[in-house]
Parts: structure tokens; C-alpha cells; sequence
């Protein structure tokens, strides 16, 4: 049965609680019996009263009898965090009867998608035209709506920059919401997200003219490249829309775009997003020198996919979603393996800055770049924001979310040390270092 980290249970979790109150249920005092064989986990956790735990650690899915409305609960965590630190406690066994009952159910299910999934060959060719013209036709009617409030933004736009951006700062914080919900009904998500990130930028103190200005300018220009989208080449239309919110799925990539390699998961970071839990992971590919970005998504009742922790090698296949400056990809096969390495770091922020430069020129909405930086020195002046300083005493900024500064002081030593992180075009947010051979990730 395929066995899952600490670090990826915990990451499975709804919340901080979740996680505590599961480390108090992961040891043998807390279970009437526990089992495991080649399909499933399962449990008896005793509480206020006996619930049945099962857990397929596999996809993963879970099952609990308390009456919990978090997904998973703290039971299904106990048991996974038990497992993973003292597996030998978890015997090899019969499966009981609510456990087989369970997993009838879910083959059954398995078979239900299946048969809805089969190639449109298997059906009749008539079923099979109207589902491709009613395929046509949502996809017209999203286009439809799309293009009419990409038409409102840019007179929403318009009257922005007319009124001044002064204006704009004494504007409340529905000013921006009312337009970012009018963009999430006309199913262009991306620029809702976008505009409600833009919402902070007027409070953000010294400056907040210039980078606001500079946000509505690339905003702008994605309206003025959606106009011309029949012109563009066709990595860049895919950026494009990958900026409005068309969501990309494995069946659109070609055999091209997957990559065989043994990846480093050099970093990662969770952060949450309307209602929305998210994870970053990046991976580094050593045969290909490649940078790669799976995102992971789970609403917030549910577990997050399980990943391999940072510092983790995995020997796997990678697919590139299309883009003048592809990052996101698909993993798939991945398999844990041992190696050793790290990605080439830059010399210095100037570097850097450079790299950014020319990535800015082939996708002009990149997000974030990332990227190894080396020698570099975290420092901060009294109440000051940290900052990374480079071989040539030049300071980077670093983000102001990162709450890990003491922690990546502590591991320098007081010696400079390589650094990957993203790259904003503003700010830099450490995700892992590396010191004489030794990786932490933050």
C-alpha cells in the first residue's frame, strides 16, 4: 500500500486544529484495532464513541463515522499520522466487513465514471454529434460572455485613469469588488482575481502610484492582446487566456510538452484564495535544467492532493502547459528516488533582475520568476523590512508575507548561502536554501 509522509498527512488537513488534535490520536492508546493491506488504512479510534476510520492513502479517500464536518477529521488525520510514524504499530491484516463495504462502494462508483468517460466511439453517432454541438455551443456561450465584460473593464479602465488615480485611492473596497464579481460572472476568474489584488495596491504606502499605474498598464495590454488574439503566435494567445481564466487540462497537451527527468522539489508555499486553498510546488529538472510549477487545489473542506515534501527527489514526468514562457505543468508517474544536487544559482540580484527582464519579454504577464540566487545574506536595520543581500552588497527586498526571516537568518549562520525563492518584479519570497550541502526549506 503506498504510504504517505508527516509532512504530506499535514498537508492533507483543513486547519492548524485538525492537525493538533490529530497528533494526540497518533499513538496505540488511541485505537481498539488497526490494520492495513494492499488497498486500504483502517481503524478504530476510540472517542465518545468507537468510529470506524478507512482510508485509501492511494487516491487518497477517506471515510469517518463521527459526526465531523471537517474533511478529513481529526480521526482519519490520527490515523495517517500514526501510520507514518510508526508503521511497524499498523499490521498487515483481514480487512473487516465495514471496510469491504466501503470499498465495494467506491469500485462501484470507479465503474460508473468510467462508463461515462468511454470514447465517444462506443456511444451512437448521433448521441455522439449532439454532445460535440452542445460542446460548441458552451463553448461559444462562454466566449460571448467573456468578451462582454473584457468590453465593461476596459470602460471601467477608461474611467479610472480619467478620474485620476488619486481618485481611485479614496475609493472603498467595493469600488474594486463590484468590478472583480461583474469579471467573475462573465467567467473571466483570472481578472477578477487580478483586480482584487489591485485593490490593496492604493494603501500600500510610498510608491503605490507608480505600481498601480504600472498593474493597469499590463492590464491594458491584455485587453488590447485579446482584441488582436487572431494575430498573436500561439503561445502567447494560450498566456492570454491562461490571464483570463481558461483553465487548461491534461487532455490539451501534446507528447511534446512532457518532459522525463529526475525532479528536485526545491520549494513550495500554501496560502489561501476565495474560499480556495492553494500550493506552489516548484520542481528543478537536472537533466533538462528546467523550473516547472505544479499548483495544487482544494476548496476548504477538502484535503489538499498529497505531494512530496521539498528536498525531495522524484523520478517523474513533467507536461508544460503552452505559454511564450511555460511554467505550470502536470506531474504524473512520479516515483520517490535518491540523488543529490541543486539547481545553477544566479550571481547576484543584478542577475536576477536581468533574468526577469527577459522573461517579462517573451510573456509580459508573468506572475512571478523563480529563481537560486547565490551569496546572498538575509539583514534587516531595525525596524526595517528584511532584505537578501548579494555579492556585490546590493539588497533585495524581501516579501513582506514571508514569516520565516529568523529561521533563514539562523540557518546563514552570519555566512552568505544560496537562496530560491520567487521574484515578483518587487519583492522576493524565500522557499528553501541551501548551506554547505544542507537544504531547509521554509
Amino acid at each position: 500500500m503506498p504510504s504517505l509522509t508527516t509532512e504530506q498527512v499535514i498537508a492533507l488537513a483543513p486547519d492548524d486544529a485538525s492537525v493538533k488534535a490529530a497528533r494526540g490520536l497518533a499513538r496505540p492508546g488511541k485505537w481498539a484495532t488497526v490494520g492495513q493491506n494492499d488497498q486500504a488504512l483502517w481503524g478504530e479510534c476510540k472517542g465518545s464513541a468507537l468510529y470506524q476510520v478507512c482510508v485509501d492513502p492511494a487516491e487518497p479517500a477517506f471515510k469517518c463515522t463521527c459526526p465531523s464536518r471537517k474533511f478529513p477529521c481529526k480521526h482519519t488525520l490520527g490515523l495517517l499520522l500514526f501510520a507514518a510514524n510508526q508503521p511497524a504499530a499498523v499490521p498487515a491484516g483481514e480487512p473487516p466487513a465495514w471496510l469491504n463495504e466501503w470499498l465495494a462502494k467506491r469500485e462501484q462508483t470507479a465503474r460508473r465514471k468510467a462508463a461515462k468517460t468511454r470514447p465517444d466511439s462506443d456511444f451512437d453517432p448521433e448521441q455522439q454529434a449532439k454532445r460535440a454541438a452542445a460542446r460548441d455551443k458552451r463553448s461559444v456561450e462562454r466566449q460571448r460572455k467573456v468578451e462582454i465584460g473584457l468590453e465593461e473593464l476596459e470602460r471601467w479602465l477608461r474611467d479610472l485613469v480619467r478620474q485620476g488615480l488619486a481618485h481611485a485611492q479614496q475609493q472603498p473596497a467595493r469600488y474594486w469588488d463590484g468590478m472583480a464579481e461583474r469579471l467573475w460572472d462573465a467567467q473571466a476568474r483570472g481578472l477578477a482575481n487580478w483586480l482584487r489584488e489591485l485593490a490593496s495596491i492604493p494603501a500600500s504606502g510610498e510608491g503605490w502610484g507608480e505600481r498601480l499605474l504600472a498593474q493597469l498598464g499590463s492590464l491594458y495590454l491584455l485587453l488590447e492582446g485579446h482584441r488582436r488574439l487572431d494575430t498573436l503566435p500561439e503561445p502567447l494567445r494560450a498566456d492570454i487566456r491562461s490571464r483570463i481564466g481558461w483553465s487548461w487540462q491534461e487532455a490539451d497537451l501534446s507528447e511534446d510538452a512532457w518532459l522525463h527527468d529526475r525532479w528536485l522539489m526545491v520549494g513550495q508555499r500554501a496560502y489561501e484564495e476565495e474560499q480556495m486553498r492553494m500550493r506552489r510546488s516548484w520542481l528543478w529538472g537536472r537533466n533538462h535544467d528546467r523550473l516547472a510549477l505544479v499548483l495544487d487545489f482544494a476548496h476548504q473542506s477538502q484535503p489538499m492532493p498529497p505531494m512530496a515534501a521539498p528536498g525531495t527527489w522524484l523520478e517523474a514526468d513533467l507536461g508544460f502547459f503552452p505559454s511564450a514562457y511555460p511554467q505550470r505543468a502536470l506531474l504524473r508517474h512520479a516515483v520517490t528516488v535518491e540523488d543529490r544536487g541543486m539547481p545553477p544559482a544566479l550571481a547576484d540580484g543584478a542577475a536576477l533582475l536581468d533574468g526577469y527582464a527577459a522573461a517579462l519579454a517573451r510573456q509580459p504577464w508573468l506572475a512571478v520568476l523563480p529563481a537560486a540566487v547565490a551569496e546572498v545574506l538575509p539583514v534587516r536595520r531595525e525596524s526595517e523590512a528584511w532584505r537578501l543581500r548579494d555579492a556585490a552588497a546590493k539588497l533585495l527586498p524581501c516579501h513582506p508575507g514571508f514569516a520565516d526571516a529568523w529561521r533563514l537568518l539562523a540557518c546563514s549562520g552570519g555566512s552568505p548561502l544560496t537562496i530560491f525563492g520567487e521574484w515578483n518584479g518587487q519583492q522576493f519570497w524565500p522557499l528553501s536554501s541551501w548551506r554547505d550541502g544542507r537544504f531547509t526549506a521554509f
